[in-house]
């Protein structure tokens, strides 16, 4: 059986297992600082610890779960990396380069089973969840890959974005946004991490209750049930009806501005009356929404969609600045190097399939 990675335990819980191992609690402290602060790799670098508490921490834990298999540096700056996980599975992680620091964007599944007929993270089904130690080790490597370099660059910002759906995996996901918070850790303050859902409904409502003031971002990318059920076959389940009934809690009970992510479609959902029931959809909510408009990225798999022209983008955005809709443009990462989530892993996945 494959032990499990010491990432995914949250201080808490760490604290626990050395009690419950007949260790002192500042045992744990030590072994957090060690992890997070001076962030090494093996059991064996923590030389403040004992021999046989090394003995039973290496019996008991892994520390890293993944393995680097492909790196792509694009010449803005954004990294791709391509993990290997210890069932052989793969899962992408994307570092990109903004103003304001260091940002990564993490995986949380083994594919993924939302249906998004635009996306290449669904070209490969669901095979599992990730752990939260998996989900953790991926800043850490990504912090590593920075400290090789001895830049002193640190990773400031996360994006819960990558393949699989959050949401799907709640408990794993609030581990790990819980361990990356840790003050006396990685300490990545709550409002510089945002995780993104594509509309399961009732965890929104869940997720309002949890006490993190972590961002909230919903990819919505329709205004209409009919576009959005086409698209997104979460829609079916939760239709537009219920995913804003969700909102409308969240936005009460938190306080917090959420972000809708909208995916600019050629033809498809990009005209200007679409704008125009984007804008309608969000009138009593504009105070503490934002709509980010993302070029799409096009998949080979699904050449049924083009990115929309820069213009019809620009009237769209209009619309809704007209409205009083607070949008951005999304600023491209990558654009060199294989950008869509998924594509990356896809692209490995079809080379060992047909090598």
């Amino acid at each position: 059986m494959e032990k499990q990675s010491i990432y995914g335990l949250t201080i808490e819980e760490l604290t626990a297992w050395f009690l419950e191992n007949g260790e002192k609690k500042f045992r744990a402290a030590q072994v957090w600082e060690w992890l997070y602060i001076k962030r090494v790799r093996d059991f064996s670098e923590m030389t403040n610890l004992s021999k046989n508490l090394i003995a039973k921490l290496t019996t008991q834990f892994m520390i890293n779960p993944l393995k680097q298999m492909v790196v792509q540096e694009a010449s803005d700056g954004t990294v791709k990396y391509l993990f290997e996980l210890p069932d052989k599975n793969m899962i992408e992680t994307v570092l990109m380069r903004q103003e304001y620091g260091l940002s990564v964007c993490v995986t949380t599944q083994v594919g993924c089973n939302i249906g998004c007929t635009f996306c290449a993270s669904g070209l490969l089904k669901k095979n599992r969840d990730l752990t939260a130690g998996e989900i953790v080790a991926q800043i850490m490597m990504v912090q590593h890959y920075f400290d090789e370099r001895q830049k002193g660059e640190r990773v400031s910002h996360v994006v819960v974005m990558g393949i699989g759906e959050p949401f799907d995996n709640y408990d794993n996901v609030m581990n790990f946004l819980h361990i990356i918070n840790e003050a006396k850790g990685l300490a990545i303050g709550a409002r510089h991490i945002t995780v993104s859902t594509s509309g399961l409904a009732n965890k929104i409502k869940e997720f309002a209750n949890n006490g993190l003031q972590v961002n909230l971002a919903i990819s919505l990318h329709a205004p209409n049930n009919e576009i959005r059920t086409s698209i997104m076959r979460i829609n079916r389940r939760f239709p537009i009806e219920k995913l804003m009934d969700a909102v409308d809690e969240y936005l009460e009970k938190t306080n917090r501005r959420i972000t809708f992510e909208y995916i600019m479609l050629n033809q498809v959902n990009d005209r200007p009356q679409h704008a125009q029931q984007l804008a309608d959809l969000l009138k009593d909510k504009k105070k503490l929404t934002y709509v980010n408009l993302i070029p799409y990225n096009p998949v080979s798999e699904h050449d049924q969609y083009t990115r929309s022209t820069k213009a019809d983008v620009l009237k769209f955005y209009d619309v809704l600045k007209k409205n009083g809709v607070n949008c951005v443009i999304r600023k491209e990462h990558g654009t060199d190097i294989d950008a869509a989530c998924g594509q990356l892993r896809s692209k490995q996945m079809k080379k060992h399939i047909f090598e």
